[in-house]
């Protein structure tokens, strides 16, 4: 039996791009979901789609930057699945842009996004896998996590902070809470189209030219939650055979 089987879990940021792949891949080896982000409709017609193929999904709407709106939807999830395995946190945004720009308002979104929706999901399902003597957090942080590159900045310093949180939750772990920090590059998803800045834009539609589907991120999530317990994947960086960055 795969050791996806059954597993509860949680995956943020998952009405599109490498939340909905992530979310069709492992239903379809059997585990139990909660898929939450803010658009309803998306949101729905997965679920819907996920269920009529013989999987287990369920809803919440969520915004990641609301602290209670996050602990409700971890509480939804043991109401009725009874645990929680895996928690993804998948939400992010990438509004790139030169930091003389001064972008202050994007600054804002990326760090309540990027870094304290992270945070906000940590801090929910911690008490539940303490409890249970298991668990495993999943966080999507970037190749820009480990790079810092211009007209990034802001991004990259959000990044960088999911890498240490991701690093924290494994030497504080215990023995018993895996942490894995998944690093994409240029993935086809919905992340650049919220560029205001038309430099950072073009940047951004250069690399991303390249781009790999989000099926890749999907696999490598899926193999980190797959191993035994006693083996956990700590750092997976992937990117397309092009990127140089």
């Amino acid at each position: 039996m795969s050791e996806v089987q059954d597993k509860v879990v949680i995956i943020t940021g998952a009405s599109s791009g490498l939340g909905e792949e992530t979310a069709r891949m492992l239903a379809a080896k059997g585990a139990k979901l909660m898929l939450a982000a803010r658009r309803e409709d998306r949101l729905k017609e997965l679920t819907d789609s996920i269920n009529k193929e013989g999987g287990q999904a369920a809803y919440r709407i969520v915004d990641v930057t609301d602290k209670a709106a996050v602990q409700k939807l971890t509480d939804d999830t043991k109401a009725e699945f009874g645990r929680i395995d895996v928690l993804i946190n998948n939400a992010g945004l990438m509004p790139l842009a030169p930091l003389d720009a001064l972008k202050v308002d994007e600054w804002d979104t990326m760090i309540d996004v990027n870094i304290k929706g992270v945070l906000y999901g940590v801090a929910a399902v911690l008490p539940t896998m303490r409890e249970q003597h298991v668990g495993h957090i999943i966080n999507l942080s970037s190749v820009a996590g480990h790079k810092v590159f211009a007209g990034g900045t802001v991004y990259c310093a959000t990044k960088f902070a999911v890498k240490a949180i991701s690093e924290g939750i494994r030497q504080e772990s215990n023995g018993e809470i895996r942490a894995t920090n998944i690093s994409p590059g240029a993935v086809a998803t919905e992340l650049t189209d919220h560029i205001s800045d038309k430099d950072a834009k073009a940047m951004a539609d250069d690399i991303y030219s390249d781009a790999i589907d989000s099926a890749a991120i999907a696999r490598a999530i899926t193999f980190a939650i797959e191993q035994p317990q006693q083996v956990d994947v700590n750092e997976l960086i992937i990117r397309p055979t092009k990127q140089e960055m």
